[in-house]
């Protein structure tokens, strides 16, 4: 029986976790090295940042932890949430501690943009979902100070990457979140690149490195980062581009839900739909593995009951994730809902006060107590599912039998079986921990382990996954309550 072992740093914008595969017998068991926690951290001038040296510290940490427990490890793969980057200077080093995605620097800027850029005209270049804090709208917030003094503009995992290897790359599904790659070329958008420089400044074409496909071997982690050189292998490094290859999926007509701290939900094409219709309803492309195309929809995610979950615990009222599961199974089916994706949810603070504003504005009222609260927010979610699969179906002409739920939010129960009643369709719920199993699997092939496509990955993601089945109608929610529960926003 041949063992092959690799190493998986997956960080989310809120935790991140090191994960050891071993690959046996066409199956990849997880074993979890090292977990910490990851959250922007505010500045002296109030400003949000990542804490980038510890959370690469964390990383290296995890992947030495990988090599002592396996001492043959073949490579180790980063993937990260998205649009976010660094700058390095000529001699290698961070200008300054990577912005947020939540940092208000970005507050106004599309409208700005669109000014003299059309959105219609981004749109058919880069197939992107506009959403305020985009990179290109970061590089058109970022102001003329440090552009001289910057070498190279990493992303997130690119900026780890690097700091293992000394090589500068950008992987193309992160670099497809960004708004400045022409999606259907798998290309730099030299439009969007030209008009940052002429506009705001910016100079992206000098700054930004070559694209790489997922499953690049970037080189070897440098002299002193571990206890020997282990290949790098640049992976969907968008955190959701490794979600999707872990999908145990066994046809083409299934829609994903990657759930999380944010819920991404759409298909798996072979093109990206670039019509008025799907900018109108403002649907993103973005890359895939193997030449793939990822259609959907950002949601604002399991975020919005993790702070209200801080602000509970700030009040000292301590409640487990299981507690309020099942306070919100309690609760009054869809008694109180609102658009999960009004960006006023986007930033830290009171959330609580901005849920029961957005009902008020809409002629309800939210109970203050956690369970009420919980089931709002569940009922809102799989109404945003619904919707995003309805529409990303239509637009694009791609029908699905199934929903697929991977990530941590598969594990809980009630928002599952929400999904299937809201959607009418069967759900499939797991793997937990599928950014990291895609992930290895990406690697797993990179060096050889793995032959074949997407299918002969899925068939390992299959053989390596524990999956929960939901199918609709179990609740007493007549389908009509959703309709009528989606009319009050």
């Amino acid at each position: 029986m041949t063992h092959h072992a690799f190493a998986a740093a997956d960080l989310g914008a809120s935790s991140g976790r090191v994960m050891l595969g071993r690959l046996e017998d066409g199956q990849i068991t997880l074993e979890e090295m090292h977990r910490f926690e990851n959250g922007p951290v505010r500045s002296r001038d109030g400003a949000l940042h990542w804490a980038f040296d510890e959370l690469a510290a964390a990383v290296r940490e995890g992947f030495a932890r990988a090599l002592a427990a396996e001492p043959e490890l073949a490579s180790v793969g980063i993937d990260t949430w998205g649009v976010d980057y660094g700058r390095l200077d000529a001699e290698g080093r961070l200008l300054e501690q990577p912005w947020c995605y939540r940092d208000g620097r970005t507050d106004g800027v599309p409208e700005r943009f669109f000014a003299d850029f059309p959105a219609d005209r981004l749109y058919a270049e880069t197939g992107a979902q506009v959403q305020q804090f985009n990179t290109v709208f970061q590089l058109a917030a970022s102001g003329a100070e440090g552009w001289d003094e910057t070498e190279t503009l990493l992303f997130i995992p690119d900026l780890l990457n690097y700091g293992l290897t000394s090589v500068a790359a950008s992987e193309v599904t992160f670099a497809s979140t960004a708004a400045v790659l022409d999606v259907a070329a798998r290309q730099w958008s030299e439009a969007v690149l030209a008009h940052l420089e002429s506009r705001y400044g910016v100079p992206a074409s000098r700054v930004l490195p070559a694209l790489v496909e997922p499953g690049t071997v970037l080189g070897p982690t440098a002299d002193g980062v571990l206890a020997r050189p282990v290949p790098v292998v640049a992976v969907g490094s968008h955190d959701t581009a490794s979600a999707v290859v872990s999908v145990p999926a066994t046809t083409e007509r299934f829609a994903y839900i990657s759930s999380g701290t944010w819920s991404l939900v759409g298909l798996e094409l072979a093109a990206p739909v670039l019509t008025p219709e799907s900018a109108a309803a403002n649907f993103t492309n973005e890359l895939g593995v193997d030449g793939t195309v990822r259609y959907l929809k950002n949601v604002m995610g399991l975020w919005v009951l993790q702070e209200c979950a801080r602000t509970w615990r700030e009040a000292d009222i301590e409640i487990s994730w299981a507690e309020l599961v099942d306070l919100a199974a309690d609760a009054p089916a869809l008694a109180c809902v609102v658009d999960i994706d009004d960006p006023r949810l986007l930033k830290p603070g009171n959330m609580l006060g901005r849920l029961t504003q957005l009902a008020r504005e809409t002629g309800q009222s939210l109970r203050p107590d956690p369970g009420a609260v919980a089931r709002c927010i569940l009922d809102s979610l799989a109404l945003a599912y619904r919707d995003a699969i309805r529409s990303a179906c239509a637009l694009s002409g791609h029908a699905v039998d199934v929903v697929h739920i991977v990530g941590g939010g598969s594990q809980n129960q009630l928002l599952c079986q929400l999904t299937a009643e809201a959607t009418g369709l069967p759900v499939v719920a797991g793997p937990a921990e599928g950014t990291a199993l895609g992930n290895l699997l990406v690697q797993a092939r990179a060096v050889g382990a793995i032959e074949g496509g997407l299918d002969a990955l899925r068939r390992v993601a299959i053989a390596s996954s524990d999956v929960r089945r939901y199918r609709p109608g179990v609740l007493p929610i007549p389908a009509h309550r959703w309709d009528e529960a989606r009319s009050r926003f």
